[in-house]
């Protein structure tokens, strides 16, 4: 019978953002060979903002965002970037937008932490009441 093994929690952390970076590490590879991969692109993103590299992230979210100018999904995630380095005018501009081609989820807008410095935001909320209204 194996073993059970047990880690402690700053460990079990510690790996799991190795875990992380190394997968960061790898996507970049791969778009560097190939830098059509839209998908790995849209991996990338997502992981460079796990791991707190908003501005890496962003710039990886503003290529998709070129790339998929129709896809409702990739500019709120592109907001969401945007919200997290700061830029909080650009970022209502992008959700607006991504809302307008389609996106649809008002119970994630509402508690997505990415967002949480837009939530008190008149704009914010009326983008939240009339995405509510639409579901």
């Amino acid at each position: 019978m194996a073993q059970e093994i047990t880690i402690n929690q700053p460990l079990a952390t510690r790996l799991e953002r190795l875990g992380l970076e190394f997968q960061a590490a790898f996507l970049g590879a791969e778009l560097a060979r190939h830098p059509e991969n839209l998908e790995a692109l849209s991996d990338l993103a997502h992981l460079l903002t796990l791991l707190g590299r908003h501005a890496e992230g962003l710039e990886a979210d503003e290529r998709l965002a070129k790339a998929l100018p129709d896809n409702p999904l990739v500019h709120y995630n592109h907001a969401c970037s945007l919200c997290l380095s700061g830029r909080l005018l650009e970022a209502l501009d992008t959700l607006e937008r991504s809302i307008e081609l389609g996106y649809d989820d008002p119970d994630h807008m509402a508690l997505d932490e990415d967002l949480s410095s837009l939530r008190s935001e008149p704009r914010f909320q009326r983008l939240l009441h009339k995405l509510q209204a639409q579901a």
